[in-house]
């Protein structure tokens, strides 16, 4: 496989389903990680934010490695988020990550503790470090609250030859014409807001780590297609009709959201692990009439 494959096209930031006794689904997460795929999605990102990573133990989280794995064979690469409390609990996710299956790594910064670059970045620098797959650098500091720099990127990617990619979710599209300018061509650029696709693509970026996709992948990836052809006349045209669901990506209550959206659209249910809880009131209302809208005006391909 060429290494820069990994990382070009539509990769669904896959959420966990989970059953009604709240356990993780895993027959529904192999079926609907191969119908991503089937629909020309390019690989798997589980456990991450969108994943519910840090309500999962660390048992489970190797359980859907396996699962993943399994169901997608060779036909699609696993790369999943490789996030913990502790520097030594990452390391060993990302070295049981290769033992199981796994093609690369998506290396989210420590959950809670987040303080200067020394500290932050010798927690990347241990779990890039501690195993020679291909990884990724996500660098979402609204949630994480830790800013992965450009200056601090090009220092990870002189000190480790695997890390070749960069999730880039600072919501700047400017951050993805730093990186380039700095490196080059030296690392793959992911766009990772679902909101910031098109004009990602335009600064550069090569891949989606996509969320909405979960529940509309014929679409997601026909706009990512149009978007990396250039034609931007169709590419806008869905993009208008996508944005108000895209957007849903974007506010505190994602995961709930999003999952709300699959179960609207017949590709999943909207339980989520506590402490999140399924939206309602107002919030609930104003989503539905935002996929209600998209359903009822869905585009065809």
């Amino acid at each position: 496989m060429n290494p820069t494959s990994l990382w070009r096209g539509v990769l669904p930031a896959i959420t966990t389903p989970f059953a009604a006794d709240g356990t993780v689904d895993h027959a529904f997460l192999a079926t609907h990680a191969r119908t991503m795929i089937d629909a020309g999605c390019v690989g798997m990102v589980p456990l991450g934010s969108l994943g519910e990573a840090a309500t999962l133990g660390f048992e489970e989280k190797l359980a859907i490695m396996r699962t993943l794995v399994q169901a997608l064979g060779d036909r699609a690469p696993v790369i999943p988020g490789i996030a913990s409390l502790s520097t030594d609990e990452a390391v060993r996710l990302a070295r049981e990550a290769k033992t199981i299956g796994c093609r690369g790594l998506m290396v989210l910064p420590p959950y809670v503790y987040s303080t200067d670059w020394r500290e932050m970045g010798a927690y990347a620098s241990a779990v890039i470090g501690a195993t020679d797959l291909p990884c990724m650098l996500y660098n979402n500091p609204p949630a994480y609250k830790t800013d992965f720099l450009p200056a601090q990127i090009a220092e990870l990617a002189a000190a480790h030859p695997n890390l070749q990619a960069v999730k880039e979710s600072s919501t700047d599209v400017r951050r993805i014409t730093a990186i380039r300018h700095l490196l080059g061509d030296r690392l793959e650029l992911l766009v990772g807001m679902d909101d910031a696709i098109v004009e990602g693509i335009a600064a550069g970026a090569t891949g989606w780590i996509a969320g909405l996709v979960n529940a509309y992948p014929k679409e997601s990836v026909k706009l990512f297609e149009l978007a990396r052809a250039g034609d931007s006349k169709a590419a806008d045209k869905l993009y208008q009709w996508f944005l108000p669901l895209l957007r849903l990506d974007t506010v505190p209550r994602f995961v709930q959201l999003i999952k709300l959206v699959q179960e609207q659209v017949g590709l999943g249910n909207e339980r989520v692990r506590a402490p999140r809880l399924p939206v309602e009131g107002d919030e609930r209302a104003q989503a539905l009439d935002v996929i209600r809208h998209a359903i009822a005006t869905r585009p065809e391909l």
